[in-house]
This record gives C-alpha cells, sequence and structure tokens, in this order.
C-alpha cells in the first residue's frame, strides 16, 4: 500500500534495555478513554517508543496529545516531520495526516491518498513500523468502528512482530478489534486493563 525508501542505506538505531523499539497503537471511536487507560500506567523512562493514531476529523484540531500527556509520565507529543523515535516519548498523528515510520528511525507526515476514507491510517502506520522495526515492533488495535489496522496487523506478523488486540467485550466499538482478530494474526487478545502490564513484561524482555 505503501512505497518504502530502502533501509538498507540507513542507520537504524536500537534501543538499551528494551526487547522491543517501538509500540503502534491503532484506535478510533472510544479511543481516548482506551488510550488514558494503556498509557496511564506507563512509566516516564519507558524502553520504547509509541506511535499512535487515532481517528479523529479533519475539520476539528487535535488536543489528543494534551489530554494524554496529563494522563500519563510519558512525554507525548503531537507528531512533527522529521521527528526522531526516542524512548519514553509517544507520537501522535496529527489529523488528516498519515504517519509513517521511516528506515531511520524518524517520522514523515503525508496527505496521500485517503486508506478506507481515512486519514491517518492505522494500516499506514503499522506496514511502515513493520518495515522499518520487523521484530521488534509491536502493534496494538483498540476499540473502534470499521476495519482499519486489520492489513497492517498482518505485515507486522509477516516481519515478526508481536500484535495486541483489545478484547471486543471490553471495547466500547468492536470493529476495529475484531476485524484485527480474524485476521488470525494476533498474539494476545486482552480486556483492555491488562494490554499495558502485558506492554511492560513485552517490552522489557520478560517474556520473548
Amino acid at each position: 500500500m505503501i512505497q518504502m525508501a530502502e533501509n538498507a542505506k540507513n542507520h537504524l538505531p536500537h534501543f538499551n534495555n528494551a526487547a522491543f523499539d517501538i509500540v503502534a497503537i491503532a484506535a478510533s471511536a472510544g479511543g481516548l478513554t482506551a488510550l488514558v487507560k494503556v498509557l496511564s500506567t506507563l512509566p516516564a523512562k519507558f524502553p520504547g517508543a509509541i506511535a499512535i493514531v487515532q481517528h479523529l476529523g479533519p475539520q476539528y484540531r487535535s488536543f489528543l496529545a494534551e489530554i494524554l500527556s496529563r494522563r500519563t509520565a510519558l512525554t507525548v507529543k503531537q507528531a512533527q516531520e522529521g521527528d526522531c523515535l526516542t524512548p519514553g516519548t509517544a507520537y501522535v498523528a496529527p489529523p488528516n495526516r498519515h504517519l509513517l515510520v521511516n528506515g531511520d528511525g524518524t517520522l514523515s507526515l503525508s496527505q496521500s491518498e485517503l486508506v478506507h476514507f481515512l486519514r491517518p491510517s492505522a494500516d499506514l502506520l503499522f506496514e511502515s513500523v513493520a518495515a522499518t522495526y520487523k521484530d521488534r515492533a509491536i502493534a496494538i488495535v483498540l476499540t473502534g468502528t470499521g476495519s482499519d489496522g486489520a492489513i497492517g496487523v498482518e505485515a507486522i506478523k509477516k516481519m515478526g512482530g508481536t500484535v495486541i488486540v483489545q478484547d471486543v467485550k471490553t471495547a466500547e466499538f468492536s470493529g476495529m478489534p475484531s476485524a484485527a482478530i480474524q485476521t488470525g494474526n494476533v498474539d494476545f487478545i486482552l480486556p483492555l486493563d491488562e494490554i499495558s502490564n502485558t506492554l511492560m513484561t513485552l517490552v522489557m524482555g520478560e517474556c520473548k
């Protein structure tokens, strides 16, 4: 779905003390509550970077980064072109921009065509993360309508990464989690309140 730059010429740093370098999270309807629940217990020194796609109408300014920053010890910012992924930092896709991870661990923002009528697209984020970080990537699909993220989790698994999906019983909207689960490419199906602890266990390397 996207054309990735050749990664061979780029230097991709791996973070110390982390079994995974990046966590990519997708959410849509009901996502604010779910994101707060997942991020609120993560420590400031979380050893990986986090990239977030939350669907929002293009006509609205997003206050998601500001809201999340008040509810977590992580550094949270709206992603900007050229940002370099840093441990303990969560990068939020701006409205009406696709968020992509480049082969050198920097971020790009794109106004390329809508994907499933969406921009930003979780599928594009996940695909770029899979191409760059391979088995050192985690994708998380939270509550939301539609099926965004389902194609992306297949890319994550194909490259050796790990996929976590919110149990539909705890999701305010089941569309996105259900679509991801139906791919058969999911490692963990978890209640919302168990995702954060599992994420910490994985990234700290306790069950990799």
